[in-house]
């Protein structure tokens, strides 16, 4: 499986251009995109690129292949985001948020006029739903939220670590 994702990955860097904005998505298989699009840019195939993250795992990963980061206020727009999908059905429905960086990656998309999700058969399911539904709040009004969340049958639980956050 680890080949199919280092594939697919690097093959999506293969849609970033000199000039671009890039919005650098997170987890397993985004992590091949970014090494791929480090390479492009040491190598110097990519000399006029921006970067920007949508984890602290990415940008750290960004930052030791000398891909030139910013933050989201500093840019305009993305002109492409490539991000990993935690479960899609092949009419293209889709989950994102598993690894914990929901939030940034939804605000991030936002600014994006491009967007590419690379997955790989092991992300294909028949009905959306193989493992909770990530749902991120604020602190402020968590636990009402949870408990309404509880009332409807929804068996909520707080994630614990800070996974890709």
């Amino acid at each position: 499986m680890l080949e199919v994702k280092k594939s697919v990955g690097r093959y999506a860097a293969s849609y970033v251009e000199d000039g671009m904005v890039v919005g650098l998505g997170t987890g397993s298989t985004a992590h091949w995109f970014i090494d791929e699009v480090g390479r492009r840019y040491q190598t110097g195939e990519l000399k006029n690129i921006l970067c920007v993250s949508t984890s602290e795992a990415s940008s750290q990963q960004a930052r030791e292949l000398g891909l030139p980061l910013k933050n989201l206020e500093d840019v305009n727009a993305i002109d492409l985001l490539v991000d990993g999908a935690d479960e899609t059905t092949r009419q293209f429905a889709g989950i994102k948020g598993g690894g914990g960086a929901l939030l940034h990656e939804k605000i991030t998309a936002e600014y994006a006029h491009k967007i590419v999700w690379i997955i790989d058969e092991s992300k294909l399911v028949d009905q959306l739903g193989k493992f909770p539904l990530p749902v991120e709040v604020v602190q402020f009004g968590s636990w009402k939220l949870f408990d309404r969340f509880q009332e409807r049958g929804m068996n909520p639980s707080f994630r614990k670590d800070h996974k890709d956050s």
